[in-house]
């Protein structure tokens, strides 16, 4: 299906990322990914990646917070496999405390990886796209894209406004055979919700098993976690001919969290 193709999954060494990069790769793109993490593993991951799918995948250890990195990783696609069709905007990261204990460089980082970097590589990344006729922008945003939750100010700032970004670009974009969306996933048990649940524990003064129970899952009408797959499958069509007129859509998959 996508065949030919070159996706750049930020954020994709782990989670959810990585989920998407593999179903990318499994139908027929080419892969960048990117992340953090220990380099053997990662290597693993890449060449498995490219083995078990029969296509290219390169790893780009740029960081998001870094717009000269962003550049590079981008020019690194160009480089290898002649441009970016198919741009996942993932990488992200939390912080959990009230506002008035907020730090500033935790505002700051927050807002330059879950926000500013989809600015970066959108901006890098529609120009190829435009000459191409073609293009697919997955924004990986939240369910608090679309609501709010206690002491996740930048967070939930940073999420509104890739809301926000994804239905400009959309527009900007629409004439050109260039599509943008966003996800907007509940809950998934990935290494960053793990890290939350002590975070939300002492914030709020409760048990960590009270946080799953009565924090997490309270708003999931389902009562469990959203599963990587399902997001991997959703991103993966939104990527199809078929999906060629959805576009500007903020998209929830988060066990009826945002229908209440």
């Amino acid at each position: 299906m996508l065949s030919g193709k070159t996706a750049i999954v930020t954020g994709s060494t782990s989670g959810i990322g990585l989920g998407i990069a593999k179903a990318l790769a499994k139908a027929g793109a080419n892969i960048v990914i990117n992340g953090f993490g220990d380099p053997a593993a990662i290597e693993q991951e890449r060449a498995s990646l490219a083995g078990e799918n029969n296509v290219k995948v390169t790893y780009s250890g740029a960081d998001m917070a870094k717009p000269e990195e962003i550049a590079d990783m981008i020019g690194l696609a160009a480089d290898e496999f002649g441009g970016v069709d198919i741009l996942i905007n993932n990488a992200g990261i939390q912080y959990v405390a009230p506002i008035e204990d907020f730090p500033i460089e935790k505002w700051n980082a927050i807002i330059a990886i879950n926000l500013s970097s989809a600015f970066h590589t959108a901006r890098l990344a529609v120009p190829e796209m435009k000459k191409k006729g073609w293009g697919r922008i997955i924004n990986v945003a939240s369910a608090h894209a679309l609501v709010a939750s206690p002491y996740k100010s930048a967070y939930v700032a940073a999420k509104h406004g890739i809301a926000g970004l994804t239905k400009t670009v959309a527009l900007e974009v629409a004439e050109h055979g260039i599509t943008a969306n966003a996800i907007c996933p509940g809950y998934v048990m990935t290494p960053l919700v793990e890290k939350q649940i002590p975070e939300q524990a002492a914030a709020r003064g409760i048990s960590e098993e009270a946080v799953v129970r009565d924090v997490l899952l309270a708003a999931q009408s389902t009562k469990r976690f959203v599963e990587v797959s399902e997001l991997a499958a959703l991103a993966t069509f939104l990527c199809s001919a078929e999906a060629g007129s959805i576009t500007g859509a903020i998209m929830p998959v988060d066990g009826g969290w945002t229908a209440h």
